[in-house]
């Protein structure tokens, strides 16, 4: 709004209310007087332009954003720590129990038992929140002595942790909330309800999915993944634990399923030629990278994954000059989902 204000232009104006006869030049007595002020004057218009921009949803970041959509009851999701299943076990592979807030370490990260699942299986919580902490598996060690403990396994996902929600992502869980808004029970409450849940990462609703007042929401997580059952358990006794009672969000008469999406793998295969200084797993590397960005992108978007849009990925890649022989699942024709699939990256083989 203020671009013209610069420099240049406020220290001309000045200069131009300056009385003719007076030395005007640069050097001279009112010049070098004027200049400090027209700086000054042109960093205020340009902080002006920022916290006008602080004020709109579309523009604000940060707190400004929290606090011009505060009026909507929208609040940012806060980070959230994972939770995992923990396995233990003793002497010739026996199941065992351990105490309930003991604490185990994976590489750098800790973990604490929450909650008895069954024997020998808990409820683990990463001790740092943020994706980090659930996405390590494998044999852990007791940070404290365990009688008896032979083996201490991570062997399940079950709520993915989350960082806290980037200004993007809550300007647009605003945006989708205004514009479509939730109201006595219609689709987009369903959807506001899911979204409500943390953990949850989208959601689509199925109205009069198996019959009059039937209502199916399927979920993902924050990794946009197939949500785990102790998730989806959450969400169901949020919006209907008793189906049609109306004890939860959903109004009475409303039979609610809550479901996970259905993952769907995409195997790649190719044949790459290297620009010349790269290595052939730098290529993959960033290549698996960029698939994984592009997949996030489109859950719950896209009815099937296109084999151009992996060939441009795989062009757009650094270091790729050519390839040929790309292959989705064995086939150069592009790969259907389901209303309720969401794609997965499988196995990603380059050549050269």
């Amino acid at each position: 709004m203020y671009e013209d204000q610069t420099f240049e232009a406020l220290l001309e104006r000045m200069l131009d209310r300056v009385p003719e006869g007076m030395d005007k030049r640069e050097g001279s007595i009112v010049y070098d007087a004027l200049a400090p002020a027209a700086a000054e004057m042109a960093q205020m218009y340009v902080e002006l332009d920022i916290n006008q921009n602080l004020m709109f949803a579309d523009t604000a970041s940060g707190d400004y954003l929290d606090r011009t959509i505060a009026w909507s009851g929208i609040i940012r999701k806060q980070a959230i720590a994972a939770q995992l299943r923990g396995v233990f076990y003793s002497a010739n592979d026996a199941l065992m129990d351990i105490a309930i807030g003991s604490r185990y370490s994976l590489d750098d990260i800790n973990y604490r038992a929450i909650e008895k699942l069954s024997l020998g299986n808990y409820r683990m919580e990463c001790e740092s929140v943020g994706l980090e902490g659930g996405q390590r598996f494998g044999s852990m060690l007791p940070i404290d002595y365990v009688n008896g403990l032979v083996r201490a396994e991570l062997s399940e996902l079950l709520v993915p942790g989350a960082d806290r929600e980037t200004d993007s992502k809550l300007r647009t869980r605003y945006f989708t909330t205004s514009r479509k808004p939730g109201t006595s029970g219609n689709k987009y409450h369903y959807l506001e309800w899911a979204l409500q849940i943390t953990g949850v990462g989208g959601a689509k609703v199925y109205p009069l999915w198996n019959g009059p007042k039937t209502v199916k929401v399927v979920i993902i997580d924050t990794d946009s993944l197939p949500a785990s059952s102790v998730l989806v358990q959450q969400v169901q006794d949020y919006i209907d634990p008793s189906p049609g009672l109306g004890e939860g969000q959903a109004p009475i008469g409303a039979v609610v399923t809550v479901a996970a999406a259905t993952g769907k793998f995409i195997n790649i295969t190719a044949t790459v030629t290297l620009a010349s200084g790269y290595a052939l797993q730098d290529i993959v590397n960033s290549f698996d990278s960029a698939l994984e960005t592009w997949r996030k992108s489109r859950v719950f978007t896209t009815t099937y994954v296109s084999h151009a849009v992996i060939g441009a990925l795989l062009l757009g890649t650094d270091g790729v000059l050519d390839y040929t022989g790309l292959l989705l699942n064995g086939s150069t024709v592009n790969v259907a989902l389901t209303d309720e699939e969401v794609p997965r990256i499988g196995t990603v083989n380059l050549g050269v």
